[in-house]
């Protein structure tokens, strides 16, 4: 698939086929958030690879929203260290954002389904995912093949229109 055919077919996947994602794919998916950008090149995250049942229907439960993590074939938890301050918070947040956006992309290229979920029970994640307490568990990331239908080119998405969007020069 295209870059832009791949953004263009990103969409957020919460149903997933059984099939399992191959630990090749698992690796290409996660290889994208390492490649991404950080601020300063500081590369603040680490990425837990999950694949184990058990272990995602527990992750399932740390968030209110996450519990497509628990039909997921697989999830990647992207960890950050706690933030000294407000700006690394910031940074480290974004930076995050874009691992994610990365991994998301690559999923799609290969026809592989994500849905991403905040954490919000630090202490049962770390357990779970055997996390030092130093560190947060910034989000989860399912991963597996789409249960309604394939990944493909979204030719009329639901989004806000593009006018109303995008501001040239200003607001």
């Amino acid at each position: 698939m295209e870059t832009w055919d791949a953004i263009c077919a990103r969409r957020n996947v919460r149903e997933y086929k059984p099939d399992p994602v191959s630990q090749d794919d698992l690796n290409r998916i996660a290889e994208a958030g390492w490649r991404a950008p950080s601020a300063k090149n500081r590369q603040p995250w680490d990425f837990v690879v999950v694949t184990d049942k058990a272990q995602l229907k527990e992750l399932s439960t740390v968030w209110r929203g996450a519990g497509h993590i628990a039909k997921a074939p697989a999830a990647i938890a992207l960890v950050v260290p706690v933030p000294p301050d407000e700006r690394r918070l910031v940074t480290d947040n974004y930076d995050v954002g874009q691992a994610t956006m990365a991994m998301m992309l690559a999923a799609t290229d290969l026809g592989i389904g994500t849905g991403h979920s905040s954490v919000g029970e630090q202490d049962k994640a770390r357990a779970i995912l055997g996390v030092p307490d130093d560190y947060l568990v910034a989000f989860l990331l399912g991963v597996g093949y789409p249960a309604d239908r394939p990944l493909k080119v979204i030719r009329k998405p639901n989004r806000r229109p593009f006018d109303e969007v995008v501001h040239q020069g200003r607001w």
